[in-house]
């Protein structure tokens, strides 16, 4: 509801501060509203389904993000605010929707955790934080902050890198875009449930990173159109299968608390969102090869990580 009524301002409007208010209240909006939908569907599966729930989730999400921008592009040719319309359109029904189709909070399938979640956050926030928190947890927490970051700082000169760097035209910087997307929705959709029962989330996420620091290495050092292609199509899909991977494993990890654990999920990934494109922005303007260099050592040093903490995840 909060989106929807942002969007129908921001197409009313046309002065600079409404414009701003409105995107502040959008990104409210998504703050409430991605944590809370994972703790949801950590809260109505059991733990076999939930692989396969919140893949759907991020097939959803990568979806929206694959299908926004080209439609938004068909209907700014009627007119320059009929997208931000539409959205408000298409938030109102979701918010009918999630009235009528979602469990109420009091459901059966919730009670289950009732009892324990009323005892670990009887005190304050960080109460029930400091409480949950495990070494298992911290380090995944900044696994979460680690591959937001990589990826962030990965796509935000992608198109610069690959033009000034390999001389892609436009064409190409797009058709990557675009087959990862679909890469991306028919792995989270039909694959990555039978990747966790097969491996495990812990050796998902291992070589998620590894094969994300071999791709980024390709990209900074091969000038192959064929095989950059190839390379940045592996990047992409690596950080695709981590943040399902990670999210999954984070609910399974404790099994009260889920909003506040989601909550923080949102929040560190927002950080990484928000530092990994003025870093590369920043090294890329001293050096075409750091922030590649610099996203490869993180990733490269998160994935030696997973093996000190496998134990403690009771994965190996």
């Amino acid at each position: 509801m909060v989106f929807g009524l942002a969007e129908f301002v921001f197409a009313a409007t046309s002065k600079l501060w409404l414009f701003d208010l409105s995107r502040a209240v959008d990104g409210l909006s998504a703050a409430m509203f991605v944590p809370t939908s994972m703790a949801l569907a950590a809260d109505i599966t059991t733990r076999e389904q939930r692989a396969k729930v919140i893949g759907w989730l991020s097939a959803a999400f990568s979806g929206g993000l694959m299908l926004g921008p080209g439609l938004g592009g068909l209907l700014a040719n009627i007119s320059y605010k009929m997208p931000f319309w539409v959205a408000g359109v298409l938030g109102i029904i979701s918010a009918i929707v999630a009235f009528f189709a979602l469990p109420a909070d009091a459901q059966e399938e919730r009670q289950i955790h009732t009892e324990r979640a009323d005892e670990e956050l009887a005190g304050s926030s960080w109460d029930a934080v400091k409480k949950m928190m495990t070494p298992a947890l911290v380090v995944l927490f900044v696994m979460i902050l680690v591959s937001a970051f990589g990826l962030a700082g990965f796509e935000s000169i992608y198109s610069l890198y690959v033009n000034q760097v390999h001389h892609f035209d436009l064409t190409t910087i797009a058709a990557v875009l675009t087959v990862n997307g679909v890469l991306s929705l028919m792995l989270q959709v039909f694959l990555f449930d039978h990747l966790v029962i097969w491996f495990g989330e812990v050796q998902i996420i291992r070589w998620s990173f590894f094969i994300s620091v071999i791709g980024t290495l390709i990209v900074i050092y091969d000038h192959s159109h064929w095989q950059l292609f190839v390379a940045m199509l592996v990047v992409y899909e690596g950080f695709d299968m981590l943040r399902p991977a990670i999210t999954t494993l984070l609910t399974k990890m404790s099994e009260s608390n889920q909003g506040l654990l989601n909550g923080i999920n949102m929040s560190l990934t927002s950080i990484g969102n928000i530092i990994g494109p003025l870093l590369s922005g920043a090294l890329l303007d001293m050096n075409y090869q750091a922030p590649y260099l610099v996203v490869a050592v993180f990733m490269l040093v998160s994935f030696f990580i997973t093996f000190g903490v496998s134990h403690e995840m009771k994965i190996a």
